[in-house]
Order: C-alpha cells, then sequence, then structure tokens
C-alpha cells in the first residue's frame, strides 16, 4: 500500500489499537479474547517493548498493529516469542498486513528472536495466507482446543492452527 509506513508503537497509539483489536474480537476469527486489555498499561506489560509495531499512513493514522511477547520467563526460551497482527477492517486487502509483518520480522530479527510463533483459526485464511508469504510453516493443529466465548461463533469448539517461523541459529 503506497505511503504506508511502520513506527514503534506508542502509548499514544492506544485507542487506534484497542479499536483495531476489538474490531478483530467481533470478527470471530482473530481470538479467544472477549475484549481487549482494559488499559495501555495492561496491553504492554505482556509484550516485549522492541516487538510492538503499527502501521500507519500517510496522516500518521493507525492502519494496524503488531506485537509480541515471551512464550515462557525461562532463559532458554529468551528467544522465542509468540505476536499477533491485527489490521484496520477498512484497510484490509491494501497491502498493510504484508508490509506490517515484514517490518516486524525485520525488527524481531536484529533483537534476536529465533522463532516466532502463533496459533490462528482456521477460518481465518487470509491470516494464514499473509503468514505462508513470509515463510511462516503450520506446525499442527490443535481440534476442539477452546469454546469461542462470544461473536458470531460463541458457544462453538474451535480449532487453531499453530504456525512458526525459525531463523536458522549457527552453534
Amino acid at each position: 500500500m503506497e505511503g504506508v509506513s511502520t513506527r514503534p508503537m506508542t502509548p499514544t497509539d492506544w485507542p487506534a489499537v484497542e479499536a483495531i483489536y476489538q474490531a478483530g474480537i467481533a470478527s470471530g476469527h482473530a481470538t479467544f479474547e472477549t475484549e481487549p486489555p482494559p488499559d495501555w498499561y495492561t496491553f504492554a506489560s505482556s509484550k516485549r517493548p522492541d516487538l510492538m509495531l503499527v502501521a500507519v499512513g500517510g496522516d500518521d493514522c493507525v492502519l494496524g498493529w503488531a506485537a509480541a511477547g515471551p512464550v515462557s520467563t525461562r532463559a532458554v526460551y529468551r528467544g522465542v516469542v509468540e505476536h499477533s497482527v491485527y489490521v484496520d477492517p477498512d484497510a484490509a486487502g491494501c497491502g498493510v498486513g504484508s508490509r506490517l509483518l515484514a517490518d516486524f520480522l525485520g525488527v524481531a530479527d536484529r533483537s534476536g528472536v529465533w522463532t516466532l510463533q502463533s496459533s490462528v483459526f482456521p477460518e481465518n485464511a487470509t491470516s494464514l495466507r499473509l503468514h505462508q508469504r513470509a515463510g511462516f510453516r503450520v506446525v499442527g493443529r490443535r481440534e476442539l482446543i477452546g469454546l469461542m466465548p462470544c461473536g458470531p461463533l460463541a458457544g462453538q469448539w474451535r480449532d487453531t492452527v499453530l504456525i512458526e517461523r525459525r531463523v536458522p541459529k549457527s552453534g
């Protein structure tokens, strides 16, 4: 998408990030969460500060966000993170997700991350294609892993597809 750039996410981005997150929740295909965190500090507390980006248009309007947090506090897993990518529904299909994910992966690579992983609903074909094009692979499928608490699929047991991108480590 022409005119789209990425930059580190800041607390002032929270209203837009929250709205985009809420739209993903409402879709029923983004997360098991029922609502976004109550505030920026709660949201950011589970993320690595160096792995929080927003995609913005020429007017600095937030069009999407990506963030990741550690999968474990154990030192051996210091380079393994679970990430999320969300795009404003009004910006879907315009290349925002591709730009955001590509830049996010560059930041992650420079930050010493060697494995990025995520669980994606199998119905979220857009996210699965986006990640496949970015070098992610399907590791497995977790069947009937959670009961959907809200949205159009509330009350249904859902599968998730576990995806990962690994950076070869030497030595």
